[in-house]
């Protein structure tokens, strides 16, 4: 049975929206008062002494561009205050603290009941409610009688720019916002919990969700036999009461997420099958559902986080959808999950640049700043095209999302999680060496960011899954693959070497369906190259139309034609080219 509720977790953060929200154009980064004192937020001094506060809103032109093409440029004067925050020293601060403090468990309290608690820096909930408050989470599937323009594009903007102070709180933020549109499925379930998830308050603490100003949300999903084979899942779910609805659940899930969230997506064996359920933290009377975290794991990176391993023993349960068909209420929250990931790849892509541009101007060397050296230059334009390129992209999917382009989105997300997520741990190598021994210091924050480059490759999908996924889309749904190569083609006739990487790839893409039907393991021991080249098309496509000549003209000498070497620094352009490439990057 259900233990009841013991100590509560953390102080509870009751802030609202600044006066005129929603919809207000003004963001109110002061932290609750007295909430979290402990953290000296009031040094002026960075904590990294390689990045001083800069606007990251203004001086990234790939990003204003891209909101404005997007029309979502209402919302302009909210993310300049946002970025306002996440450049400061204090929002460095806070994220140093919650990676030098990570989380703790506590499983008993003082008197041996159960708590199953993680408590966390007192940054890590300014960050989150900094968060919350800037929309971060569900916001954009709240319906309201006058939606906001592009809500998912000024989200992923927004998320851009948080996500280049610290990455592992937002894995609570980020999948809040996908277990909402899986709630879809059951208008009952949504009614009751998407107005909580998409609240703009944060609290913490364990309570009855009802009675929170907001609530967040995860999954448990993977266990430890089954990995990516979702339907292998041991975990069983009988059903119990009357009402057809109620579950209990008993199983183990290996890898959660943000364990501290109020509810979770749990998936779990019924007599129909796979089958998903919402299981919540804290049941309506106060009472404490069984959710025993048994511990939290050492992770590389995003030390933040705090990923859990978790029995659930008769733990109750809703039922999301009809049995058997859970992997489809998860394909709808994994949609999401990796368009989050692409966006935050291109956010941590971003911060490496800023910091590596920051370091090389500030830096003297034989006479002269580190950033007219022709070499470093070269580098520092090769890390500001691929970080462009990944930044519009990005934008593209959020719009795509506003667009209700669905045929698209089924393709084109696995398409980009899979190329951007895996360019992240190559640019932030790159972007650490640029400021030499001092880059692997952790004082001065790349080390940091370092640490969790390879986490996006792995969010809700390993490269060899994503790229499967593509194959799986091309069978089933040829449509959604002619909508992307539509959307490639847009860019034809601006560069003969685009045009001929085009021709290429719709040429592939014919033959290996035609060896599909013979030699199906051919073609997906193929995968990966196909995903690549589709990647690098349609990057190619965004870049020739968006971006200046520069840009173009290097990405496409580059990643298209492969005139450059196999790492940075090697852009086969002159001197003028690659200084117009990192003033645009970040202006002085």
């Amino acid at each position: 049975m259900p233990q009841p509720a013991h100590a509560t977790h953390g102080n509870h953060v009751r802030d609202h929206w600044p006066p005129g929200a929603p919809g207000s154009d003004r963001y109110d980064p002061a932290p609750a008062p007295g909430y979290g004192d402990d953290v000296p937020d009031s040094e002026d001094r960075a904590a990294d002494p390689a990045s001083e506060p800069v606007d990251l809103y203004s001086t990234d032109a790939a990003l204003v561009e891209a909101v404005r093409r997007h029309g979502a440029e209402q919302h302009a004067g909210r993310l300049r205050d946002l970025a306002a925050v996440a450049g400061s020293a204090r929002s460095l601060r806070w994220a140093e603290f919650v990676d030098r403090y990570p989380p703790t468990l506590r499983t008993h309290d003082a008197f041996g009941n159960r708590v199953d608690e993680v408590e966390y820096h007192p940054a890590w909930h300014r960050l989150m409610q900094a968060g919350v408050r800037a929309g971060l989470s569900a916001t954009p599937w709240l319906r309201t009688t006058e939606p906001p323009h592009q809500p998912h594009t000024v989200r992923a903007a927004a998320l851009l720019l948080w996500a280049q102070i610290d990455i592992g709180h937002l894995t609570a933020l980020s999948a809040t916002h996908a277990v909402a549109p899986a709630l879809a499925q059951d208008e009952a379930l949504s009614a009751e919990w998407l107005p909580r998830l998409a609240s703009r308050a944060y609290e913490s603490g364990l309570r009855p969700p009802a009675r929170k100003l907001g609530n967040t949300a995860g999954l448990a999903v993977t266990e430890r036999s089954g990995g990516t084979d979702l339907r292998s899942t041991t975990t069983v779910a009988r059903p119990e009461g009357s009402d057809g609805a109620s579950y209990l659940l008993t199983g183990h899930k290996w890898f959660v997420s943000a364990p501290m969230s109020d509810a979770f997506l749990v998936l779990a064996q019924t007599h129909g099958g796979p089958t998903t359920f919402l299981v919540p933290r804290v049941l309506p009377d106060g009472e404490r559902n069984p959710w025993h975290l048994q511990r939290l794991k050492t992770t590389l990176g995003t030390r933040s986080t705090g990923i859990a391993e978790v029995d659930l023993d008769q733990t109750w349960g809703r039922r999301l959808g009809d049995e058997g068909r859970g992997l489809r209420s998860l394909a709808i929250a994994t949609t999401a999950l990796r368009r989050d990931g692409v966006v935050i790849s291109a956010g941590m892509m971003r911060a490496c640049v800023v910091r590596a541009i920051q370091h090389a101007r500030g830096r003297e060397v034989f006479g002269s700043p580190l950033v007219d050296k022709p070499l470093m230059q070269n580098v520092l334009a090769d890390l500001a095209v691929e970080s462009e390129a990944a930044t519009t992209l990005a934008m593209r999917l959020a719009a795509a999302a506003d667009a209700g382009e669905n045929d698209l989105l089924r393709v084109i997300v696995p398409v980009a999680k899979y190329w951007v997520a895996k360019r992240v741990p190559h640019l932030a190598a790159e972007a650490l060496e640029c400021l030499g021994g001092n880059g692997y210091v952790e004082d001065h924050g790349l080390a940091r960011v370092y640490r969790a480059a390879v986490l996006p490759s792995l969010w809700e999908g390993t490269g060899n899954l994503t790229a499967l996924d593509v194959l799986r889309t091309m069978s089933l749904q040829p449509r959604a693959m002619e909508v992307l190569l539509g959307e490639i083609d847009r860019g034809r006739g601006a560069d003969s070497r685009l045009d001929q990487a085009m021709d290429d790839v719709a040429a592939f893409l014919q033959a290996a369906a035609r060896e599909a039907r013979r030699d199906p393991a051919a073609v997906e021991a193929g995968a990966r190259w196909m995903v690549e080249r589709l990647a690098i098309a349609l990057q190619a496509s965004l870049v020739v139309r968006y971006a200046p000549t520069a840009v173009a003209t290097a990405y496409l000498a580059t990643r298209v034609a492969g005139g450059g070497g196999f790492l940075a620094g090697t852009l086969p352009v002159g001197r003028r080219t690659t200084q117009a490439i990192v003033d645009r990057a970040l202006p002085h």
